[in-house]
């Protein structure tokens, strides 16, 4: 009996640590309502400031910890994204043309400002986020028949989305986690 009673005592002492954990995402931002300006595009990215202004909109209603609307006076808090960074870089070649790139790293780097509506005060002002994902421009399978899946631009073209995406979840995570 002394042995239960041991064992149920050590695991109310051990168990005590645990009377503090929150499961979740941390405290509530300071702000429940949200503008997120359209992007500003400083990139040689030709047309992406469209694309990734909707995507990041698209991320905060899905997460839905604040409440997006559509004027800066309508929102508690007003977020800027600039794209200022675009880099392209050779990660393979070719097999059978070593001078020609089959895989590129792309980087996208944006600059991202919060400020406070109500007190016209910056909470956070320049910080940067980048993501980066990889762009093949061949199928995978060696040499490539003239005309066909060989295209560099085309393979960008089609990465930019999923670049988007993941810069719309740093962008969460960088606005509301906790700083």
């Amino acid at each position: 009996m002394t042995r239960i009673w041991g064992m149920l005592l050590v695991s109310a002492f051990l168990a005590q640590g645990c009377a503090h954990y929150r499961l979740g995402s941390g405290p509530a931002p300071s702000f429940s309502t949200l503008y997120v300006e359209a992007a500003k595009n400083k990139t040689t990215l030709a047309q992406s400031q469209v694309l990734v202004s909707t995507m990041v909109r698209e991320a905060f209603i899905k997460d839905g910890r604040v409440t997006v609307v559509d004027s800066a006076s309508e929102a508690d808090a007003t977020l800027q994204v600039t794209l200022v960074k675009y880099r392209r870089d050779n990660a393979a070649n070719r097999e059978d043309d070593n001078g020609l790139a089959r895989e590129f790293t792309l980087r996208l780097t944006a600059s991202l400002s919060l400020r406070d509506n109500r007190s016209g005060r910056m909470l956070f002002d320049g910080r940067t986020v980048e993501v980066q994902r990889e762009a093949f421009t061949d199928n995978g399978l060696g040499s490539v028949p003239f005309g066909t899946s060989n295209d560099q631009l085309q393979s960008e073209y089609n990465t930019l989305p999923l670049l988007s995406d993941q810069l719309s979840a740093k962008v969460i995570h960088t606005v509301l986690d906790v700083w």
